[in-house]
């Protein structure tokens, strides 16, 4: 027969035991809690990035408007990005056309894949069909830009100059619709081929 202390003893035992329970429960569920909340915004934050919207950038060769290169350039990613033969023949061609004033203002050279992407995306909402921005943007797998060997070239001066004078260093206008854009076609002192209409080819 139970003594009197352990009838006493035994609903204070089974009071601590329970309450025992209920703390071990109460730590599980705000562990659980915890590991969803983060889970969860992980998750959104995962989501956000996916499909934030794409703002290009100098490390995808992004030039602004107001402030072209010059080929003498060895720090942007337009520059650097480029062909090496053509980089050099542009800066031999502006050694030569400097006594003259004309300066070549490069407004684009190498460019991202997701720069390119971007920039036909935005002809054909300016456009408002694939199929006119095609004729002045190409896509990421068909520019040249993406793989460096193509510039534009911003001011008609300078335009000009290497349209007359571009194929002693091989310097070609390669688009018959885009007087800016120029390509290393051919040797030094060669034929530039005849531009194609315009970026579809």
């Amino acid at each position: 027969m139970a003594s009197p202390a352990s009838r006493i003893d035994s609903p204070s035992r089974r009071r601590l035991a329970v309450l025992a329970i209920g703390a071990v429960l109460a730590v599980v569920l705000t562990v659980v809690a915890v590991v969803l909340a983060m889970t969860t915004a992980a998750s959104f934050t995962a989501g956000m990035t996916a499909h934030a919207p794409f703002s290009p950038t100098e490390a995808d060769g992004m030039i602004p408007a107001e402030a072209p290169l010059t080929v003498s350039d060895d720090r942007h990613p337009a520059m650097t990005g480029l062909d090496g033969d053509l980089r050099e023949a542009l800066r031999s061609a502006q050694a030569a056309a400097a006594p003259e004033g004309v300066v070549f203002d490069v407004t684009s050279g190498w460019r991202s894949e997701e720069y390119q992407r971007w920039l036909l995306g935005d002809a054909i909402r300016t456009y408002g069909s694939e199929a006119l921005a095609r004729e002045y943007v190409a896509s990421p797998e068909d520019s040249s830009h993406v793989t460096g060997r193509a510039v534009d070239i911003g001011s008609l001066d300078a335009q000009l100059w290497i349209i007359e004078h571009g194929r002693e260093w091989g310097l070609c206008q390669t688009y018959a619709n885009e007087r800016w854009h120029f390509e290393k076609a051919t040797d030094a002192g060669g034929e530039c081929p005849e531009p194609k209409p315009d970026a579809r080819g």
